[in-house]
């Protein structure tokens, strides 16, 4: 009977023991302080360009989206204009749904895109498949250093492709880009971009689609003050659209951050018209 008893002490020690070691540990406020928190998701702008049908027209329209930024920004911007949903009343979505980029090549300022075959179930006539193909180059041509698209399916260009959605077709590819398809905005900044850090003399590039070519900028603080202001004329003036750069100098200002204005004057009251504002930071 003391046998049993020494056992079962034993045993209950050993069990105590056991338990002590596998237990979870009780959190403490400190090690709750300290545990890692998520890792936040990096954002980037891409500017894709979508078709609007409007009562008596149809054109492209420019619109910048926020992504998730990726290693391949081209590829993400070829999807959002596929999945994403436009800004603008009356634009609409070209490409099937379900179309997937199986790549994108790049070489001496041509990209060549690799689609899958869905992209040639779209079911369009003539004025929005070129819209449609002019959607897609734009887009890419927004990229630094890209002049030229061309498209392949499955990674070939077989009857069927060249074909395309049925009217135009891929017969003349490479592509250029065709900005005066765009009808809006009537001026877009494509340096400096949105949030970019500044110093003087900033250089403004874009393209515009203005009243004889001429438009004017200026460079102010987070205040509203005006560090900097001058005028430029447009390589071309409406109906067609032309590039533009605009250098400005200014003194360091007081605030860290500050926006850029792009303006043309009203020809009937030689008002003001805001066409493009871009947010900027001062280094």
């Amino acid at each position: 009977m003391k046998r049993l008893l020494t056992f079962l002490a034993f045993f209950t020690l050993l069990i105590s023991f056991l338990g002590g070691c596998f237990s979870t540990p009780t959190s403490s406020p400190s090690s709750t302080s300290s545990s890692p928190s998520p890792t936040e998701v990096q954002k980037a702008l891409v500017a894709v360009f979508y078709p609007v049908m409007d009562e008596s027209d149809f054109y492209l329209v420019r619109e910048v989206h926020e992504v998730i930024k990726t290693t391949n920004l081209m590829k993400t911007a070829l999807e959002e204009l596929i999945r994403g949903v436009p800004h603008t009343p009356k634009a609409f979505r070209v490409i099937p749904e379900g179309t997937e980029i199986l790549g994108i090549e790049v070489k001496e300022g041509q990209a060549v895109v690799n689609f899958s075959r869905k992209v040639l179930e779209a079911n369009v006539g003539s004025a929005l498949e070129a819209l449609g193909i002019s959607s897609i180059v734009n887009t890419l041509c927004e990229f630094p250093g890209i002049e030229m698209v061309s498209f392949q399916v499955e990674g070939k260009v077989d009857q069927e492709t060249m074909d395309w959605w049925g009217h135009i077709g891929l017969y003349e590819q490479p592509f250029k880009p065709n900005w005066n398809s765009v009808m809006k905005p009537a001026i877009w900044v494509t340096w400096p971009l949105p949030g970019e850090k500044v110093e003087s003399p900033l250089t403004i590039r874009g393209k515009a689609m203005v009243f004889e070519a001429s438009l004017s900028g200026r460079i102010k603080d987070s205040q509203g003050k005006t560090l900097a202001q001058g005028n430029t004329m447009a390589s071309k003036g409406a109906p067609e659209r032309g590039d533009f750069q605009l250098k400005l100098q200014f003194n360091p200002p007081t605030t860290e951050e500050g926006y850029i204005e792009i303006f043309t004057y009203s020809p009937k009251d030689g008002s003001e018209i805001i066409e493009a504002t871009v947010p900027i930071k001062f280094k």
